[in-house]
């Protein structure tokens, strides 16, 4: 088993494209009409497959009620921050940075959820792993 996309109800379709576009998702394809609106699948440029649906049924969104956030790894905090607000986008917050050299800042999409951008600390691999939460002592996890 595994775990195909996330799909987000989105207030307006083509602001949510062009936020998560800037963010660096591409439009993998569309289904115009369903039983559940239309539908965009996107995916970032190093995931194989497609790993967020957008989905816009002309009803609003409730901000803040149906998800904490988001996570995407960036190579460069700093150069991702950049192009951002090239085009309009601050973090919600401060930044953080780890004693280990983790980089962490929030962001909006258009209805309010918040995204994690995350800067993993050299040599950490790309994604977390049972790994990241051992601690000397506690090997098992």
């Amino acid at each position: 088993m595994r775990m195909l996309h996330l799909g987000l109800r989105v207030t307006d379709l083509e602001l949510s494209l062009a936020f998560y576009q800037a963010i660096g998702y591409e439009v993998v394809g569309a289904v115009p009409e369903t039983p559940i609106g239309h539908l965009a699948m996107l995916k970032l440029p190093d995931d194989e497959f497609v790993t967020l649906e957008l989905v816009h049924d002309a009803e609003p969104v409730e901000r803040g009620t149906d998800l904490s956030h988001l996570v995407v790894q960036v190579e460069s905090m700093a150069g991702t921050l950049g192009r951002l607000a090239d085009r309009g986008i601050e973090p919600t917050a401060p930044g953080h940075e780890g004693d280990d050299g983790l980089k962490t800042t929030f962001i909006a999409d258009p209805d309010g959820r918040r995204i994690e951008l995350v800067q993993w600390p050299a040599g950490h691999g790309d994604r977390m792993t049972p790994a990241d939460f051992q601690t000397k002592g506690n090997e098992d996890g």
